[in-house]
C-alpha cells in the first residue's frame, strides 16, 4: 500500500478538484491560489495577478481585492472542511490548512 499523499498534495488536489487555479509562487502573470508548507500545515492564500492590481489601482476609495479575498477564503475554506480538513485563519490573506498532529482535540 501506497504512503498517504502529503498534506499539501492532498489541498492541491481538493482545491484543483473543486476547479480553483493554482499558481506556483513565482507566477505573478495570473490570479490564483497559492498553496505552501508551513511547519504548522500548510498555508493557502489567494494570489492577485499584475493586470488585477493594476485595474484595481484605478478604484479610488476601495480596497482593490479585500472583498474578492474573503469570497474566495470563504470558498476555500467550506471545500477543505467538507474534504475532512481543519483550517483556520491566522492571517488576513490566508487560510492554514492544519497538520493532523497539530489539529486541536475535541
Amino acid at each position: 500500500m501506497p504512503p498517504p499523499a502529503s498534506l499539501a498534495v492532498q489541498v492541491r488536489h481538493a482545491l484543483s478538484e473543486a476547479g480553483f487555479h493554482l499558481v506556483e509562487n513565482t507566477d505573478s502573470g495570473t490570479s490564483g491560489l497559492q498553496v505552501s508548507e508551513t511547519p504548522a500545515g500548510v498555508l493557502v492564500r489567494w494570489v492577485a495577478s499584475d493586470g488585477f492590481h493594476a485595474l484595481a489601482a484605478g478604484q479610488s476609495g476601495r480596497a482593490p481585492d479585500g472583498g474578492i479575498r474573503a469570497v474566495v477564503q470563504a470558498a476555500v475554506g467550506g471545500v477543505l472542511m467538507q474534504r475532512g480538513h481543519t483550517v483556520t485563519t491566522p492571517e488576513e490573506d490566508g487560510i492554514l490548512v492544519l497538520a493532523p498532529s497539530t489539529t486541536p482535540s475535541q
